[in-house]
């Protein structure tokens, strides 16, 4: 494993983060608590030492299972969540997942945080992310005075923005960029889909904001093993994938088959490592479902970097990007 240091700050994370959102809803298929348990002891013994979480994975599920198998290397790991989601709220049906009102108000900020410490089992969040902000809450500045007074309680290191659900969130990210006192951005960013990401991730290089990305396979389309008949069930996540989608992200898929370079890298490891080609981007969190992924995922700081010409065909295959909901 390979690591960055987050900015200006002295947090050190793995190129390859664990998202555990997976963990804690059921929306790639149930993983139960012993399965989960193994899946973050085993990514901590290869070398993962960034996990990042949310209150509103599995309603705190997510959270509640990193600090039971990960509390004991509190000071070996650093850890993010995020808030901003009203869980309490129970007029949206999840399991069609419609989005939850959210509340960024200084009262529930402090009252989610704390929530968020008792299940991770610590005195201290390294990085707390506002979670998928609209243009209002990036406006308050009571927001933000609240975070930094946290920030200075020793409650909180460092703050962000997670943006989503949903592409589209540009003037969200240059809004927090250039307005407020991040450290951090996190978004979606792949080989597929690199709009609005690459001019955020650009701009955050330019005023000090170091960048996180999910979602770097494209809901799965770079692990090569969609085809034309592939179809999610209503209950999965991807199940907001479209055929155009498909059919346009499996033919660029096929153009960009020359990245597995006779077996020295897997493509899903390319798809990685361009992510990572971007000095600003600190760690990557791919979709982590099982022991195979993991152990695959895991692997790809030490494939070889892509080339020159490599980064330039990928520009011209990217040049016509799908479309991307998260």
């Amino acid at each position: 494993m390979k690591y960055r240091t987050i900015g200006n700050t002295k947090l050190s994370v793995s190129e390859i983060g664990f998202g555990a959102w997976t963990i804690g809803d059921d929306w790639w298929g149930h993983i139960d608590d012993d399965s989960a348990t193994v899946l973050l002891r085993s990514a901590f013994d290869l070398g993962i030492n960034f996990f990042d979480t949310a209150d509103g994975y599995g309603d705190g599920r997510s959270e509640s299972l990193i600090g039971n198998a990960l509390g004991s290397n509190r000071d070996e790991i650093v850890l993010a969540t995020k808030f901003g989601y009203d869980k309490r709220d129970s007029s949206v049906d999840r399991a069609r997942h419609q989005e939850r009102p959210q509340n960024f108000s200084p009262p529930f900020i402090r009252d989610s945080l704390e929530a968020s410490l008792r299940r991770l089992g610590t005195d201290s969040v390294d990085i707390y992310q506002l979670h998928n902000p609209k243009m209002d809450a990036l406006t308050r500045d009571d927001t933000f005075a609240c975070l930094e007074d946290l920030q200075q309680a020793g409650k909180i290191r460092h703050y962000g923005v997670a943006l989503g659900p949903r592409i589209g969130w540009r003037d969200e990210g240059v809004r927090a960029i250039e307005t407020r006192s991040i450290a951090t951005i996190h978004m979606i960013f792949n080989l597929l889909e690199q709009v609005p990401g690459r001019e955020l991730i650009e701009l955050g290089r330019d005023r000090g904001v170091t960048t996180f990305v999910r979602v770097p396979l494209s809901s799965g389309m770079l692990a090569g093993t969609y085809t034309s008949e592939t179809s999610f069930g209503a209950s999965q996540h991807r199940s907001h994938r479209d055929q155009a989608w498909l059919d346009k992200g499996l033919a660029a898929v096929e153009r960009l088959k020359f990245l597995e370079r006779d077996g020295a890298r897997l493509l899903t490891q390319a798809a990685l490592k361009f992510v990572l080609s971007f000095d600003s981007v600190a760690s990557v969190f791919p979709t982590i479902t099982n022991s195979s992924e993991l152990i695959e995922f895991a692997g790809a700081p030490d494939v070889p970097d892509l080339t020159a010409d490599e980064l330039a065909l990928i520009d011209e295959i990217a040049a016509q990007p799908a479309e991307s909901i998260n």
